[in-house]
């Protein structure tokens, strides 16, 4: 006899990776918002390849994404970012975790929505700042007051993160969790989709 629990997991992976067809699922949201290890999972369970657009900029640029910024700063960044993921979304299926400011970039952003249905990670700020306060990796929060620069990015950005096609929340809970909640995202754009 079938674990039913097991059998609704599965057929929810099923759902999602129908509903998903040759598309990619691109997050997008601010740094901390879980983009990669719920992005790692989500692949996982719907058996597609997941890429980091940040470990491929650094891949082909062979930099960390601070020495880039350090070296060229975030207008030279985000030109390559954007010619990255041009490159990523090319083809499908895939997961596609975004860098923070990806997203933000209009002529990135054209290529997200064109090149599959995007899902925003959305969290709130103390999320956030737990998450990304014990990494000395991000550059855009090297200031004086790096809990304020992330609200004001979160302030200036979130208007644009509404844009995506699925808006999930992220907050305190397992990445399977949230994994399991962008998967029901999914399905659930694809009835929308569907009945318009």
């Amino acid at each position: 006899m079938s674990d039913p629990l097991l059998t609704v997991a599965d057929s929810l992976k099923d759902r999602a990776r129908a509903a998903l067809g040759s598309r990619n699922l691109i997050l997008v949201g601010l740094m901390g918002a879980g983009k990669s290890s719920v992005g790692r999972i989500l692949a996982s369970q719907l058996g597609i390849p997941f890429i980091d657009s940040d470990h491929e900029i650094e891949r082909v640029s062979r930099m960390t994404i601070a020495e880039l910024f350090a070296a060229y700063g975030e207008e030279e960044f985000r030109a390559l970012e954007t010619r990255v993921m041009k490159r990523l979304l090319k083809n499908g299926p895939r997961v596609v975790s975004t860098g923070g400011g990806a997203f933000v970039n209009e002529r990135t952003r054209r290529h997200i929505k064109k090149g599959g249905l995007s899902v925003w990670l959305k969290a709130d700020l103390d999320v956030l700042w737990e998450r990304v306060n014990k990494r000395d990796t991000r550059p855009l929060l090297k200031t004086e007051n790096p809990k304020q620069t992330l609200e004001n990015l979160m302030n200036a950005r979130y208007p644009i993160y509404a844009q995506a096609d699925v808006t999930v929340l992220s907050r305190d809970v397992r990445k399977e969790v949230m994994a399991d909640e962008v998967l029901k995202a999914v399905v659930e754009a694809q009835k929308e989709s569907a009945a318009s």
